[in-house]
């Protein structure tokens, strides 16, 4: 009987332990070639080399390490669906799991790139098919010199990155809070101030999107159109829905034509829409009632949308919901007109707010005052609540780390993404309004990218006036879930996802 290598994990009460050493002869034999030579770059390639420029431009001299992180647990031995980390993915084009980018200084100035991550599994020991996580249980991994050719840079077993980081002399920057392992193999060398700097500065390289990140987002925007017309087929105009199958059908468009969702979709109904990031979804659609869905596909390369939009469920506003919507339509329309290269980050916002001051005035919510003094003392914000965007990207919340002079503090530039959402909340227990407004919340929210002249709406697919959105749910009722949209090709025609999001050609 053969006892498996020692680097093979098991269940502590798997079933089965030794093989006999007829079984792991036989198991190291008969198996076909599967590495694949007829690859190129993928189409991100020439972004990530220029991204990586820009960064060992900054720190020259210096050892910069960026892990993808690790899987994290959900319970006991199953883990959540891996995500990596953002900076890694914006740098490599790569989301495997467990991988380290390292940029080595090359002398005073320069780096060389080196992309650490998990190699094909071992036949001759048993590793592919003994190993909880083997190729036989998790599926087909590049190999190194697949990664090369894939993605651009070279690439290293992940197994030695930890010794290799340990051997490298001088001052060191390292992405923390993604994988403990790399940071404890740095033996205290980095330091924490430094760190925090290096995230700062890796959060705004991606303020401004380059023309692979604009057609992903462009991509995003269209998918995320489709998931809502999915929604509005199975919204029932005389009975309830449950806000998880709104949940659901939203999520089947994700996974069909991305990654995932980007984020927890909102599927708020009823007063469920005056809390803000309601992503429970344990109640019902009724007739009569708003329904605020709040959701984004996520794209393969993990670009994400980010589009509300306030529904009447039985297909029309009553007089009231459609005054307040209409109130949050006006603001949103000052908001998006306010975006434009030059002007300040903050400018959209106050726009917004600005106009939905003036329309809680008027309706009598704070007695004699004037929207001038309602706003200078923020008492709009009590129905409000919330800033009217943010910047949108690889993360839904995107640049969040960014200087803030560069970000809200600093001028709009040409390429940046950000979201335009104004709303309003009454609360179902707010006695400060009249009885008819409690339990009423609407938003409305869209992806704006600032062009060299003004703005796109990215999601403009998905109409806003109240009376386009009306007409737009009775055309859509009756009718079949639309069939699914193949899914893209933007690097050259044969290509699918692969392993770890790289594209690969037809054999």
């Amino acid at each position: 009987m053969t006892e498996p290598a020692d680097t093979i994990t098991y269940r502590k009460n798997g079933l089965t332990r030794g093989v006999t050493d007829e079984l792991a002869e036989n198991m190291k034999q008969g198996w076909a070639d599967t590495e694949r030579t007829a690859l190129e770059p993928v189409p991100q390639a020439a972004h990530t080399a220029r991204r990586r420029a820009e960064l060992s431009a900054a720190f020259p001299g210096e050892l910069l390490v960026v892990p993808a992180g690790n899987p994290k647990v959900r319970a006991n031995d199953t883990d959540y669906p891996f995500r990596p980390s953002s900076d890694y993915v914006y740098l490599t084009g790569d989301q495997s799991q467990d991988a380290v980018l390292v940029l080595e200084p090359t002398g005073a100035s320069g780096h060389t790139a080196v992309l650490y991550l998990r190699n094909r599994s071992r036949t001759d020991n048993g590793e592919f098919w003994l190993d909880g996580h083997g190729e036989l249980w998790d599926g087909r991994r590049n190999s190194l010199t697949e990664s090369e050719r894939l993605l651009g840079l070279p690439c290293r077993d992940v197994r030695t990155v930890h010794a290799d980081l340990r051997a490298a002399d001088g001052p060191v920057r390292v992405l923390r809070r993604h994988d403990a392992a790399v940071e404890q193999s740095l033996d205290g060398r980095a330091d924490a101030e430094r760190d925090a700097e290096f995230e700062v500065f890796l959060s705004g390289l991606r303020l401004v999107k380059d023309e692979f990140e604009i057609a992903e987002l462009r991509f995003a925007c269209d998918a995320t159109a489709r998931g809502f017309e999915d929604v509005v087929r199975v919204l029932g105009t005389d009975s309830e829905t449950p806000e998880r199958l709104i949940e659901g059908t939203f999520f089947v468009r994700a996974r069909i034509e991305g990654n995932d969702v980007g984020y927890g979709t909102i599927a708020a109904a009823g007063p469920h829409a005056t809390t803000l990031h309601w992503v429970r979804n344990n109640g019902h659609a009724k007739p009569g009632d708003l329904l605020l869905l709040d959701a984004g596909v996520e794209t393969n390369e993990l670009y994400t949308a980010d589009i509300t939009r306030t529904l009447p469920v039985s297909g029309r506003f009553t007089e009231l919901q459609r005054k307040v919507y209409d109130a949050v339509f006006a603001a949103q329309e000052a908001g998006i007109a306010a975006v434009r290269p030059g002007a300040d980050f903050r400018d959209f916002h106050h726009a917004a707010q600005r106009e939905l001051a003036e329309h809680l005035t008027a309706w009598g919510l704070f007695g004699d005052l004037t929207a001038d003094k309602v706003y200078e003392l923020g008492l709009h914000r009590r129905f409000t609540l919330a800033g009217t965007g943010h910047m949108l990207g690889i993360d839904v919340h995107d640049c969040a780390h960014s200087l803030t002079e560069l970000h809200v503090d600093g001028p709009l530039k040409p390429g940046m993404v950000l979201t335009v959402e104004p709303g309003i909340y009454f609360q179902q227990n707010d006695l400060t309004v009249p009885e008819e407004y409690r339990g009423i919340g609407v938003r409305i929210e869209d992806d704006i990218l600032v062009t060299e002249d003004g703005n796109e709406n990215l999601s403009a697919a998905l109409p806003r006036r109240s009376d386009e959105v009306e007409a737009w749910l009775a055309g859509l009722r009756g009718q079949r879930l639309a069939e699914p949209v193949p899914a893209r090709r933007p690097c050259r025609d044969g290509a699918r996802p692969d392993e770890g999001g790289l594209r690969r050609a037809a054999a």
